[in-house]
C-alpha cells in the first residue's frame, strides 16, 4: 500500500543529479509518493548528467511557475521536502525568504508549517556567505546535509558512494533504508 502523504523532492542546478535519482528510486521502491519540482537549471543539469529518466520515478511533477499546485499552499498535506542537490543560489533564496518559483515557495511553506525541510548542498569550497546561509536555514529548522559521502564501508561503485548520502537523507526523513548498514552492524 502506498504512503498517501507525499514528500516533495526538489532538484536544482547544482551538479549531483544522481543523488536525486537514487533517492527517488528508493522512495519509489518503498511506495512513498513523491511530487517532483525542478528549477530551470535543475532540468538542464539533469539532461547534462544524463539523469533525464528521473521524471519516471516521481508520482507527480509540477511546473516551476504553477502557483496553484498543491506544494504552494500550507493547506496541502505533505510529509516534508528534500532539495537534492540544492544549489547555493536556491539555498540563499530560501534562507532569506525569497519564494520566486514553486520550488522556493514550497520550501518556505515547509518552514512556516513546521514540516521537515532537508537541503543537500553540493558545492565546494564553501565561502562565508554559503556557510551563513546554511546556518540561517538550520536555525529556522531545516536539516542541512552537505553531499559529503563517507567511505568506511569501502564502497566500490559510484552508486554505493552516492547511497551513503542518500541513506543519511532517508534517516532524516525517518524512512527505513537498506542502502547503507548502520555503523557497528555487519
Amino acid at each position: 500500500m502506498k504512503n498517501k502523504v507525499p514528500w516533495i523532492i526538489g532538484v536544482t542546478g547544482a551538479s549531483g543529479a544522481i543523488y536525486a535519482t537514487r533517492l527517488l528510486r528508493h522512495l519509489q521502491k518503498t511506495q512513498i509518493d513523491t511530487h517532483l519540482l525542478l528549477s530551470d537549471a535543475g532540468a538542464q543539469v539533469l539532461e547534462h548528467e544524463k539523469q533525464t529518466r528521473i521524471m519516471d520515478l516521481a508520482t507527480k511533477s509540477f511546473a516551476k511557475d504553477d502557483w496553484f499546485a498543491p506544494p504552494a499552499s500550507g493547506s496541502a498535506d505533505y510529509a516534508g521536502m528534500v532539495i537534492i542537490p540544492c544549489s547555493m543560489g536556491t539555498l540563499a533564496k530560501i534562507a532569506h525568504g525569497i519564494a520566486d518559483n514553486l520550488l522556493t515557495r514550497a520550501a518556505s511553506v515547509c518552514l512556516k508549517e513546521n514540516r521537515p525541510l532537508i537541503v543537500v548542498p553540493r558545492e565546494t569550497p564553501m565561502g562565508k556567505i554559503h556557510l551563513e546561509n546554511m546556518l540561517k536555514l538550520s536555525e529556522a529548522g531545516a536539516g542541512v546535509i552537505p553531499a559529503c559521502p563517507h567511505f568506511y564501508q569501502n564502497p566500490t561503485t559510484v552508486e554505493q558512494v552516492v547511497d551513503t548520502v542518500v541513506a543519511k537523507v532517508l534517516q532524516q526523513m525517518k524512512i527505513p533504508q537498506n542502502l547503507v548498514k548502520p555503523w557497528g552492524k555487519s
